[in-house]
């Protein structure tokens, strides 16, 4: 009795393991579709005059990359993986041509440089998500409210503009998403090994990274970026 049940916990270990990989797999195309796009817009002087030429195509991208994220985390158990994927890349592709507006800001080695300082903490910080005993569900219901926190500061901040408030967000922006990484692979690695493994929770689970890696480069960016001069 008791030997099937020793013989079905590496049998969910390595399932869990090969989704989360799948999971880092659709991170990283995304991830990739984000910088090509972005790459592509910002050395289009075309697409450039388009996209800051016209504030209500601006704010339409902005809320549609929102609007994707809430279609996707609702419909991602009632849509076929390819609806999943299609909606995933349609969000990477148009957050990449927001994104392409930071080459304006700040200069392109600086965001290289970010990039990678970005990747490898992500990479310590999901590693330690997996392997650690410890339960971080705490990490996560503090950062719902830190979240919370750090958007009305910064609505707050659009009226004061204020350095030394810009800088706290920034700082608490990099710890809360730091944090919500190891959170979030640890949630995934037990949901896979629960066997909740629905056909497009890997995409979720990619969407949810992919959105703690993007926001933990942002606030990186703030402090490391180099503005340019020209």
């Amino acid at each position: 009795m008791n030997y099937g049940r020793e013989r079905s916990a590496p049998f969910a270990l390595e399932a869990a393991s090969d989704a989360l990989w799948i999971t880092y797999r659709w991170m990283t195309l995304g991830l990739a579709t984000t910088g090509v796009v972005a790459l592509g817009v910002a050395h289009s002087q075309a697409a450039l005059d388009v996209l800051l030429g016209n504030r209500i195509l601006f704010y339409a991208l902005l809320f549609g990359q929102l609007g994707l994220v809430v279609a996707l985390s609702a419909m991602a158990t009632r849509v076929s993986t390819a609806v999943a994927a299609l909606m995933f890349f349609a969000y990477a592709a148009v957050t990449g041509v927001t994104f392409s507006t930071l080459f304006l800001v700040y200069t392109a080695s600086s965001i290289a440089s970010t990039f990678f300082v970005t990747a490898g903490a992500f990479a310590g910080l999901s590693f330690f998500g997996t392997v650690t005993r410890r339960d971080l569900s705490a990490v996560g219901r503090f950062g719902l409210f830190a979240l919370i926190g750090i958007i009305l500061a910064s609505l707050v901040n659009m009226f004061l503009r204020s350095s030394g408030l810009e800088w706290m967000i920034t700082c608490v922006g990099v710890l809360l998403f730091a944090g919500l990484t190891a959170y979030d692979t640890q949630r995934l690695k037990e949901l896979f090994q629960r066997n909740e493994t629905s056909a497009n929770l890997p995409l979720v689970g990619a969407l949810t990274l992919y959105l703690d890696f993007i926001n933990m480069f942002l606030f990186l960016l703030r402090i490391l970026g180099d503005r340019r001069r020209d």
